[in-house]
């Protein structure tokens, strides 16, 4: 029973965490409530606040958030997962889906309390995330597909009314060529490694992946390998472990011996998919406040040939807007805001605090008697003692922070998402807002491309006869959530657009901070500073594919050496779980996301506060050619990337 001093929803939370211990059999297991959940984080679970006026409907979406939980906990062995799942992006947001949907098949299964719970929590991210606003077969996401028919076929249940047209788009497809897998998937509900063999052969059916028949071997050849390499070793050798733990080193390889395994895709047109963003996010969302484990290049000896692009037609730049309607813009913008209010209040301490340091450094002088400005009220005796006097007016000096640009360069890879994009978004989104009252402009930038592995770029090479060495393989996609000109309020709305399902893909590091220098090369600031977030080295794999391993990263290596010694551009990055300072000169790495909106506001008061930096100022230059942005129907918003990508 509820005391009179406690909220109304603190019964309902008290019992929850009571049910969620008791099916994640962890009775010590701590549950928490914030804005920021749901998520899993080791021996933590947070859940989101329930609101006061408490729902059944709502009541049951929390719930069954919890069970997921619960079950994962229960029922996954998270380092077996690891080991089993496939490198490759694709491959692996389908096997992330139909584990998650053995896991919850088990609990459902056992109990029809659970069963309502997990229901009503798919229908609000069905909801949420616009699965039942599919139109066309090729806009649905495979992995939440095949998710659901794993669900089918393991629990009985059909796909909730509002997906069910976006599961028929690839039903008959994907049962034609997987079926008799996806029968398989219930007799090894209870067993992970067993049940990630059938899924492995799933992928393999829909020749989904390019590691998938590579790493996933038959049982013979399976055995045969772990014998030769652990002949100390005899246990679950049906596991296929070595297998799948060589797979990262033998997955580049693999793509070299066979560049035309790149283009093997299902009908529906998963090349255009965001893997990442097809996850269950319920599920699979749960990791998001853990740092996402991008794979890095590896250097396979092939000698190095000159940066160079294949065909810069496909590329773009693009507003922010001009990827979203404006109501949908809105929608992901008031999500955004949700997730993170308690994040937004921390930020904005930090930037206030930003912001009274900077405004201390700023010397303020005012030149007085002048015929017009702000009016002088100190001396408005004269008028009193002689009405003829003219009125006297003051102005105040420019300041040397009225003469400074500062752009954010936004990481927009598939391994952003979740909890380190959309800590990114509200971090750039407050600090923006505060340079702006500092008289600092800003502008946000995000980078990414159009599709997974290559595009029409590849396309167009696999045309061309695939000429040896042809470089960069992929469609470039840069997108101006906020041009420095721009004020804040006018931009705000624009930063939602990095939680729509599918924008983030893959990223190529070197191009991207070409583009941001060379718009800041060309600002009439005096001084210019570059600020990156970024979680992983550059990783494009339709490109590593046909050239040497550390193609992307030793360009962005020359990149990064050249503006730091030639450029009047101030350069400086954060690396979220990965260690950037090999890269830049001048940089941090953090461990947490959590950490990101104090590091920005340190970073950015370090650089104001250094007065040599403020005071110097380097004659104007871009680097690797001008990026000529052509107008479009409103202007600036949409152009193709003209310049040659060499750097020197």
């Amino acid at each position: 029973m509820a005391t009179k001093s406690e909220a109304p929803t603190e019964p309902f939370k008290r019992a929850l965490a009571y049910a969620t211990r008791s099916l994640a059999e962890q009775p010590d297991l701590e549950i928490t409530f914030g804005g920021d959940g749901p998520r899993l984080i080791g021996h933590q679970a947070v859940l989101p606040h329930p609101p006061r006026d408490l729902s059944p409907k709502e009541a049951a979406r929390i719930r069954g958030l919890a069970d997921q939980m619960a079950l994962r906990l229960a029922h996954h062995d998270e380092a077996a997962h690891a080991r089993l799942k496939p490198v490759d992006p694709i491959a692996g947001a389908v096997f992330e889906a139909v584990e998650q949907a053995r896991v919850e098949a088990i609990g459902s299964n056992a109990l029809g309390g659970v069963r309502q719970n997990l229901t009503a929590a798919l229908e609000a991210r069905i909801e949420r995330t616009g699965l039942n606003r599919i139109a066309e077969r090729a806009n649905a996401p495979i992995a939440e597909v095949l998710g659901l028919l794993a669900r089918e076929r393991l629990t009985g249940q059909s796909p909730p009314d509002g997906a069910k047209a976006t599961v028929d788009f690839l039903r008959a497809d994907i049962e034609k060529r997987a079926g008799k897998d996806l029968d398989r998937l219930a007799a090894s509900i209870g067993d992970q490694a067993a049940f990630a063999k059938v899924a492995r052969a799933i992928l393999r059916d829909l020749e989904l992946g390019d590691d998938a028949g590579d790493a996933s071997e038959d049982d013979e050849q399976s055995d045969d390998q772990e014998g030769e390499n652990k002949p100390e070793e005899g246990e679950n050798d049906d596991e296929g472990g070595d297998d799948d733990a060589n797979q990262g080193a033998s997955m580049e390889r693999s793509e070299e011996a066979n560049p035309d395994a790149q283009q093997v895709e299902d009908e529906s047109g998963s090349a255009e998919m965001d893997p990442d963003a097809q996850m269950a996010e319920d599920g699979p969302e749960m990791g998001d406040g853990t740092l996402p484990n991008r794979a890095e290049a590896k250097d396979d000896g092939r000698p190095e040939a000159a940066y160079k692009v294949f065909t810069h037609q496909f590329d773009e730049v693009v507003g922010a807007e001009e990827l979203c309607d404006p109501v949908e813009l809105e929608r992901l913008r008031s999500y955004l805001d949700q997730q993170l209010q308690s994040l937004s209040s921390i930020v904005s301490r930090l930037a206030n605090k930003l912001q009274r340091r900077l405004l201390a450094q700023q010397n303020r002088a005012w030149t007085f008697d002048l015929e017009e400005g702000v009016l002088d009220a100190a001396r408005l005796t004269r008028v009193i003692v002689d009405p003829t006097a003219p009125l006297s007016f003051k102005q105040e000096e420019d300041t040397a922070f009225r003469d400074t640009v500062v752009t954010l360069l936004l990481d927009n890879s598939g391994s952003m998402r979740g909890r380190p994009i959309m800590v990114a978004a509200v971090c750039a989104d407050i600090l923006a807002r505060t340079l702006e009252r500092c008289g600092v402009k800003v502008e946000i930038l995000g980078f990414t491309t159009r599709a997974w592995k290559g595009g029409q770029s590849r396309d167009a090479w696999i045309k061309a006869g695939k000429p040896p060495q042809p470089g960069r393989l992929n469609d470039l996609r840069h997108i101006i959530y906020k041009a420095a000109d721009a004020p804040w309020r006018r931009a705000r709305k624009n930063l939602g657009l990095m939680m729509r399902e599918g924008l983030l893909k893959e990223n190529i590091d070197g191009e991207a901070l070409l583009w941001a220098h060379n718009r800041l090369v060309g600002r009439p600031e005096q001084r210019r500073i570059l600020m990156v977030i970024s979680d992983g080295a550059p990783v494009d794999d339709s490109t590593l594919s046909v050239n040497s391993g550390h193609y992307l990263e030793r360009h962005l290596r020359s990149v990064i050496a050249e503006i730091e010694s030639s450029s009047p551009v101030e350069l400086t990055a954060i690396g979220i779980g990965h260690d950037v300072t090999r890269y830049y000169r001048r940089a941090v790495t953090i461990v947490d996301v959590e950490q990101l909106g104090g590091v920005m506001v340190e970073k950015l008061a370090e650089l104001f506060e250094e007065r040599g930096g403020a005071e110097a100022v380097m004659p104007r230059r871009a680097l690797g050619g001008d990026l000529a942005q052509p107008t479009g129907r409103k202007g600036l918003k949409r152009g193709v990337l003209q310049a040659s990508a060499p750097l020197l």
